[in-house]
């Protein structure tokens, strides 16, 4: 597993070198508000659909380590290409093509990793875990860099580590696992759960809020004067916040369940977007940054949970997949453009409002939805 960990901890390392500085340097470009939406809206369209294509072709060669690398390359390729571009007609090609390469990269390793732990399956959070660590420590330094040689260090701090990570992944074991061919049947089944439907599209709404806050945050926090080291900080903040949900999200589970967590998630990000439109000194975003844990790992871990709960037997990667494609797909796109429009129109203090707003909207329906449910202990779903 030591190959795996070392694969996350580059693969979300890098991600921390460039995503969240991605909007500060569409702006430095000349772009306006609705032209950084729509590209920060084309990577997770693109995702969503070129994800799955990449795993059928996975799945029918066998060939899932060389799709592996071939994503990586083209995804160093394309970053390569964005840092070169200085227009939006220019970037939208580039954008879409990274969003393309990059797209099968995690879930090819994660059910790589699956495979290898067997009868371990539960152990996958404290491996994956290891791209948090990548990601906080990674973030801290990237901060300094930038504050002190600027940002094209963002690009620059990316590509090597990305480097990096193409030269491990030569020798990276990768199972050839399924990565869930029956998404339409699955589809049509987990529909017909009236429960399951509205579990998800409330995580599409907290999907969407998590989106604003990161693609507009440090637009906001630029505004206000901030350096690039608070901003770096903020993201090691809300990385530390993280790991322990992540890593006793079992124990979470069996204490509260998949929909009282997801509660709870939904309540943390009402809290955080009061908080971010309060916010009054840049320092302020790093005690807010601690709730980052209790929203986004414990709406990621609420939902693999109910998931695996709701799936049909040996429907549970059509479940994660349709989890993890309404959240990270969906909602992102739905949060960068929507964001987008209301940053441009009335700046970032009013994207913090409505996130919190459909937030606290979606609370009020899931609760009443579920006032007459009793909270079952967590038990996973039955494997194949």
């Amino acid at each position: 597993m030591r190959s795996s960990k070392a694969f996350y901890f580059f693969f979300f390392g890098a991600a921390s070198c460039l995503l969240p500085f991605l909007t500060l340097h569409y702006q430095r470009l000349g772009l306006n508000g609705r032209e950084i939406g729509m590209l920060s809206g084309i990577v997770p369209l693109i995702t969503l659909v070129s994800a799955s294509a990449w795993g059928a072709v996975a799945d029918a060669t066998r060939k899932h380590h060389l799709i592996l690398l071939i994503a990586l390359v083209g995804t160093w390729t394309a970053v390569l290409g964005m840092s070169q571009a200085t227009t939006f007609w220019a970037l939208i090609p580039l954008v879409s093509i990274y969003a393309f390469f990059v797209a099968p990269t995690i879930p090819l390793v994660d059910n790589s990793v699956m495979a290898q732990l067997d009868e371990r399956k539960s152990e996958y959070g404290r491996v994956r875990v290891w791209g948090s660590y990548g990601w906080g420590i990674v973030a801290a330094m990237i901060g300094v860099v930038i504050e002190r040689s600027g940002l094209r260090w963002a690009f620059g701090g990316y590509l090597m580590l990305m480097a990096v990570l193409i030269l491990m992944s030569i020798r990276l074991p990768v199972k050839s696992v399924s990565l869930g061919e029956t998404f339409g049947n699955g589809l049509r089944q987990l529909m017909s759960n009236k429960q399951f439907v509205l579990f998800m599209a409330v995580a599409l709404i907290e999907g969407m809020s998590l989106s604003i806050f990161l693609n507009y945050l440090f637009l906001h926090l630029e505004a206000m004067g901030s350096s690039n080291v608070i901003m770096g900080l903020s993201l090691t903040v809300a990385t530390i916040s993280e790991i322990p949900i992540f890593l006793y999200s079992k124990q979470l589970l069996d204490r509260w369940g998949a929909k009282a967590l997801l509660a709870l998630s939904m309540a943390a990000t009402v809290v955080r977007a009061v908080a971010l439109v309060g916010m009054t000194e840049p320092w302020q975003v790093l005690p807010i940054s601690l709730l980052h844990g209790p929203t986004f790992a414990a709406m990621w871990s609420a939902g693999v949970a109910y998931a695996d709960q709701a799936a049909p037997r040996g429907l549970g990667a059509t479940a994660q997949g349709l989890f993890s494609g309404l959240v990270m797909g969906l909602g992102v796109a739905l949060g960068a453009f929507v964001g987008g429009f209301l940053y441009e129109g009335y700046g970032a203090v009013m994207a913090f409002k409505f996130s919190g707003g459909a937030a606290l909207l979606a609370l009020l329906i899931f609760a009443w939805a579920n006032r007459k449910s009793v909270k079952r202990p967590f038990r996973s779903a039955p494997t194949d």
